[in-house]
């Protein structure tokens, strides 16, 4: 039940997040397009939030996080006087980590900032070809670069108060960029009418970027002291914890981050392809991450931490409960998303994207890419379950060498396919790698003894998937049924689009409860924990 109470306070806020980042979208497709301006600040907001997540939201914390947690439970001898309280044990190494990261966050933030031509370079080559581009991307990545080491502070403070069960200001935080990106858009757009061009939009959000990491790290230090955990800013020292820690994260690196990792190789391959490819493709990863921020990121925030102290226990029965019970919850959460995605996603391209100055055209490209991103979807959050197995038990090389063959199998798919499909190819080949990088984890946890799939759990999952495709043949016939209406007035839209959601949640539960998809002995303890409050 506690896995399903932070799954839910975790979801719940970030959903919230979503939310904003999905209006966020909406509005910079509307203000600037798909054109050259946009192309080029979609850019540079990927560097940052790529290297975050690929090292502060996934090396840093998979090794982090258990490390951490394991010193807060181990408690010393409260009769022996030199013995070290374990919150004062762990106070002391988040204080040795935040002192060596600092340093670290700096040195390659500068470092980057002084290669951005390179990085762009190798990047995106074929901005080279468009008269501005390229040095318009360096420009705005620049500025937008320093938000990493903003931005890995404040990831560093959310593990720290996950490993107190403090969920909720890690989970909130994104909704500050969003707010503030929001803002950034609005005065760009401002300012173009009073003289400017799209290049002034892409230079107001960028530097709002920038801002908005500001305010995220003022936020979550203020939760870090509010939470009563002390941290002290020294000189730097490589205990033996921090180069332990060292170690975890340079295979992590890359086993915790091969979603990150291939999202620059689709970069790459997106940036030869015609202009506006690069914006169209991460307009639709949103769509994509609304399901997967909000499932993905709750489920492997919550089972770390949790699943750490089932393993320092040795409490191997609880430890397959625990994952058992995550699957399912990623399942459930997922297979239907999938198919409602897939099926709707012209209906909620043009409802929401279109317009402004981005054009039917745009839309139509934009639809065909969700719906091939979309079928990796269960896995995209089912390696957010697997990893932790490895992750908890200190193995953050099992995860590399796996990382590392996808990766060549999706650059050998990419070359493959990018020439003939294009962008919609690209996107396919991305939900392929991820589904044969999530079998691979589990085929090798399963051979190990850290997880299997009970027959309960299969039968379950099965039930899961009969009972979207019933909700998948309903929202089939009812799609064509409201075409004018999706690209009507506001009313129009609202309608359409909620009769849509509506038919095929109440399909999808009615024909999930027939068939036996849901846990109902879950939801008798939801019921009787509720009535008991």
């Amino acid at each position: 039940m506690s896995l399903v109470r932070n799954v839910g306070t975790i979801g719940g806020l970030t959903a919230f997040s979503r939310v904003f980042g999905f209006a966020r979208d909406i509005l910079m497709a509307r203000v600037l397009g798909a054109g050259l301006a946009a192309d080029a600040f979609q850019l540079a907001f990927v560097l940052p939030n790529t290297f975050r997540r690929l090292f502060a939201e996934g090396a840093f914390s998979v090794a982090f996080v258990p490390m951490y947690t394991r010193k807060l439970a181990a408690d010393g001898d409260p009769d022996d006087e030199s013995a070290t309280r374990g919150e004062e044990a762990a106070d002391r190494f988040a204080s040795d980590t935040l002192s060596v990261f600092v340093w670290v966050l700096l040195g390659f933030s500068a470092f980057a900032m002084l290669a951005m031509p390179l990085i762009v370079g190798l990047l995106a080559h074929e901005y080279r070809d468009v008269p501005g581009k390229f040095e318009l991307t360096v420009s705005l990545s620049r500025m937008t670069f320093p938000y990493l080491g903003l931005v890995s502070l404040v990831a560093m403070l959310s593990g720290l108060l996950n490993a107190h069960s403090k969920f909720a200001p890690g989970a909130f935080v994104p909704v500050l960029l969003n707010l503030v990106l929001i803002t950034g858009i609005l005065v760009g757009h401002f300012l173009r009418e009073a003289g400017g061009s799209d290049v002034t939009v892409a230079w107001s959000v960028a530097t709002a970027v920038a801002a908005a990491g500001v305010v995220q790290l003022l936020y979550m230090a203020w939760a870090t002291r509010r939470a009563g955990v002390r941290l002290r800013l020294t000189a730097p020292r490589f205990t033996p914890d921090v180069r332990k820690l060292g170690m975890l994260i340079l295979p992590a690196t890359f086993g915790a981050g091969v979603y990150q990792i291939s999202q620059f190789v689709d970069t790459f391959f997106a940036t030869s392809l015609a202009q506006g490819s690069l914006t169209l493709l991460k307009y639709a990863d949103r769509l994509n991450q609304m399901p997967l921020g909000i499932v993905g990121i709750a489920l492997g925030t919550a089972i770390l931490p949790m699943l750490s102290r089932h393993i320092q226990a040795r409490d191997d029965a609880g430890a397959q409960r625990l994952q058992a019970n995550a699957v399912e919850i990623a399942c459930l959460l997922t297979i239907p998303a999938a198919v409602a995605l897939s099926i709707c996603a012209p209906a909620f391209v043009t409802a929401f994207f279109v317009g402004g100055k981005m054009t039917s055209a745009n839309g139509e490209t934009m639809a065909a890419i969700v719906t091939a991103l979309v079928f990796g979807l269960p896995s995209y959050v089912l390696v957010k379950v697997f990893q932790p197995a490895f992750f908890s038990r200190e193995d953050t090389r099992t995860p590399v060498w796996i990382a590392c063959g996808v990766l060549v199998i999706n650059i050998a798919i990419n070359i493959a396919v990018v020439p003939r499909f294009g962008i919609v190819g690209l996107a396919g080949a991305t939900a392929f790698t991820s589904t044969l990088n999530v079998l691979t984890l589990y085929a090798l946890l399963q051979m190990r003894g850290w997880f299997h799939f009970t027959l309960k759990l299969a039968s379950r999952i099965a039930r899961q998937i009969a009972a979207s495709a019933v909700m998948g043949g309903v929202l089939w016939l009812m799609v064509p049924l409201f075409t004018q209406r999706y690209a009507g007035n506001l009313i129009e839209k609202v309608w359409s689009l909620g009769l849509l959601c509506a038919s095929g949640m109440v399909v999808f539960f009615v024909a999930a409860y027939l068939f036996g998809a849901l846990d109902r002995d879950l939801i008798a303890q939801l019921r009787r924990r509720r009535a008991a409050k």
